[in-house]
């Protein structure tokens, strides 16, 4: 299988790229700061028959470029004819309560974490259509499901991207295409690194929520590679975020009571 990943360098999409490769897929890893190699962690379990991990290729996109995007796509049809799988996880941190985050801080996290999921599905469902298959996924967020305070910004646009999942998984239907949006909640990764708002006490709960997560990237790569082997629309990887989801679906009163009780916790943030 053809695969492109961006943000491949680090976090989730690392652990993608991981694992994908060691099952003997063709990999393009896609990042801001590429790597030229990117090896097996050492979390990924180990198959049965040993396998020679396949080289991953390395290139330079910025998801906010449509020129780095064109040339992704120029390049994936130049060397591999096709792409079978396009998993569009390249994002940053963003939040802050209303009164707290800027204009410039919400144009910021919408250029990356939506729209450049959007430029990237631009750019490859004309060759999936011709092909006649191929699967888009889209790294969400369980904030993209569930909505909690102080985090606008971030919750807006990863709700955002799995509508529009959702409807690029109909829209592309007739054509043998496939879309699958992922929505895991808090794990282990760098991405606070890149956390924008202009608040810091939400910054400062958040980083402790990711920090003290059992849970690690490639506990979610691994979810993820399973559900999209299964074909499905949504994943939501981890149980953490298959509780939330649920408690917001069966019992909505309960679920507002604890936003609510999350919202009286931040008021007495500085």
């Amino acid at each position: 299988m053809r695969v492109l990943v961006t943000g491949g360098a680090s976090g989730l999409g690392a652990a993608l790229v991981a694992r994908y490769a060691a099952r003997g897929d063709q990999v393009l890893s896609a990042d801001l700061e590429p790597q030229r190699v990117v090896e097996t962690p050492r979390e990924v379990e180990p198959v049965e028959t040993p396998r020679v991990v396949e080289p991953v290729e390395t290139r330079r996109l910025d998801v906010t470029s449509e020129d780095d995007w064109e040339a992704a796509r120029a390049w994936v049809e130049d060397e591999w004819g096709g792409l079978d799988l396009l998993v569009n996880n390249a994002g940053v941190a963003g939040g802050g309560r209303i009164d707290r985050c800027s204009i410039e801080d919400w144009q910021w996290i919408i250029d990356v974490n939506l729209l450049g999921v959007v430029r990237g599905t631009r750019a490859f469902v004309p060759m999936m259509k011709a092909q006649g298959s191929g699967r888009i996924v889209n790294t969400a967020s369980l904030a993209g499901l569930v909505h909690p305070p102080g985090m606008g910004s971030y919750n807006a646009v990863k709700a955002a991207v799995v509508a529009f999942s959702e409807t690029a998984s109909h829209e592309l239907a007739p054509y043998g295409v496939g879309c699958t949006a992922v929505c895991p909640s808090y794990f282990r990764t760098n991405l606070m690194s890149s956390m924008r708002g202009g608040d810091e006490g939400l910054a400062q709960i958040v980083t402790q929520l990711v920090e003290k997560s059992p849970i690690s990237a490639d506990d979610i790569a691994a979810a993820v590679v399973a559900g999209v082997d299964e074909g499905l629309d949504l994943v939501v990887p981890d149980e953490p975020a298959r509780s939330a989801y649920a408690l917001k679906s069966s019992d909505p009163a309960a679920y507002t009571a604890q936003m609510r009780h999350m919202a009286d916790g931040l008021k007495e943030q500085a």
